[in-house]
Protein backbone atom coordinates (compact mmCIF):
# COMPACT_ATOMS: atom_id res chain seq x y z
CA UNK A 1 0.00 0.00 0.00
CA UNK A 2 1.63 3.59 -1.17
CA UNK A 3 1.67 6.00 1.81
CA UNK A 4 -0.29 9.51 1.34
CA UNK A 5 1.57 12.07 2.16
CA UNK A 6 -0.19 15.33 2.58
CA UNK A 7 0.61 18.67 2.96
CA UNK A 8 -1.43 21.59 5.09
CA UNK A 9 -3.14 23.97 2.85
CA UNK A 10 -2.12 27.83 2.94
CA UNK A 11 -3.94 30.26 0.94
CA UNK A 12 -0.77 32.16 0.93
CA UNK A 13 0.66 29.96 -1.20
CA UNK A 14 -2.26 30.81 -3.86
CA UNK A 15 -1.45 34.90 -3.61
CA UNK A 16 0.87 35.48 -5.76
CA UNK A 17 -0.53 38.50 -7.75
CA UNK A 18 -1.80 42.08 -6.32
CA UNK A 19 -5.00 40.98 -8.33
CA UNK A 20 -5.63 38.11 -6.30
CA UNK A 21 -4.59 39.38 -3.12
CA UNK A 22 -7.28 41.98 -3.80
CA UNK A 23 -9.89 39.86 -5.01
CA UNK A 24 -9.12 37.40 -1.99
CA UNK A 25 -9.53 40.21 0.10
CA UNK A 26 -12.71 41.43 -1.34
CA UNK A 27 -14.22 37.77 -1.15
CA UNK A 28 -13.11 37.64 2.58
CA UNK A 29 -15.00 40.74 3.14
CA UNK A 30 -18.67 39.71 1.78
CA UNK A 31 -18.02 36.38 3.85
CA UNK A 32 -17.14 38.27 7.46
CA UNK A 33 -19.73 37.01 9.63
CA UNK A 34 -19.80 40.94 10.95
CA UNK A 35 -17.13 40.49 13.35
CA UNK A 36 -14.27 41.15 11.27
CA UNK A 37 -12.72 37.99 11.95
CA UNK A 38 -12.46 36.76 8.57
CA UNK A 39 -11.16 40.31 7.64
CA UNK A 40 -8.62 40.34 10.13
CA UNK A 41 -7.46 36.46 8.78
CA UNK A 42 -7.25 37.75 5.30
CA UNK A 43 -5.52 40.88 5.92
CA UNK A 44 -3.18 38.58 7.97
CA UNK A 45 -2.94 35.83 4.96
CA UNK A 46 -2.19 38.37 2.55
CA UNK A 47 0.48 40.38 4.79
CA UNK A 48 2.13 37.16 5.05
CA UNK A 49 2.25 36.99 0.98
CA UNK A 50 3.38 40.09 0.91
CA UNK A 51 6.12 40.03 3.49
CA UNK A 52 5.79 40.92 6.80
CA UNK A 53 8.55 42.33 7.41
CA UNK A 54 8.13 44.53 4.57
CA UNK A 55 4.79 45.34 6.07
CA UNK A 56 6.27 46.37 9.53
CA UNK A 57 8.59 48.63 7.87
CA UNK A 58 5.88 50.37 6.13
CA UNK A 59 3.81 50.42 9.00
CA UNK A 60 6.21 51.67 11.06
CA UNK A 61 4.47 48.81 13.24
CA UNK A 62 6.65 45.86 15.15
CA UNK A 63 6.49 42.78 13.03
CA UNK A 64 5.70 40.52 16.16
CA UNK A 65 2.61 43.55 16.56
CA UNK A 66 1.58 42.49 13.54
CA UNK A 67 1.34 39.06 13.52
CA UNK A 68 -0.37 38.85 16.69
CA UNK A 69 -2.73 42.31 15.83
CA UNK A 70 -3.45 39.57 12.22
CA UNK A 71 -4.03 36.67 14.06
CA UNK A 72 -7.63 34.78 14.77
CA UNK A 73 -7.18 36.42 18.30
CA UNK A 74 -6.01 39.35 17.74
CA UNK A 75 -8.46 42.50 17.76
CA UNK A 76 -5.94 45.23 16.40
CA UNK A 77 -7.52 48.93 16.35
CA UNK A 78 -9.10 50.51 13.29
CA UNK A 79 -6.10 52.71 13.07
CA UNK A 80 -3.85 49.74 12.73
CA UNK A 81 -6.19 48.11 9.86
CA UNK A 82 -5.85 50.92 7.74
CA UNK A 83 -2.00 51.26 8.24
CA UNK A 84 -1.83 48.07 6.96
CA UNK A 85 -4.13 48.25 3.93
CA UNK A 86 -2.27 51.77 3.11
CA UNK A 87 0.95 49.72 3.16
CA UNK A 88 -0.79 47.05 1.43
CA UNK A 89 -1.84 48.92 -1.44
CA UNK A 90 -5.79 48.77 -0.50
CA UNK A 91 -8.58 50.40 0.14
CA UNK A 92 -11.89 49.87 1.75
CA UNK A 93 -14.66 50.09 -0.49
CA UNK A 94 -18.42 51.03 0.10
CA UNK A 95 -21.02 50.65 -1.91
CA UNK A 96 -25.51 50.48 -0.80
CA UNK A 97 -26.99 46.81 -0.97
Amino acid sequence: MTELKLKKWDVVEQLKTDEDMALYLDACMEEDPGDGSLIRAALGDVARAKGMSQLARDTGLAREGLYKALSAEGNPEFSTIMKVMRALGVKLHVETV
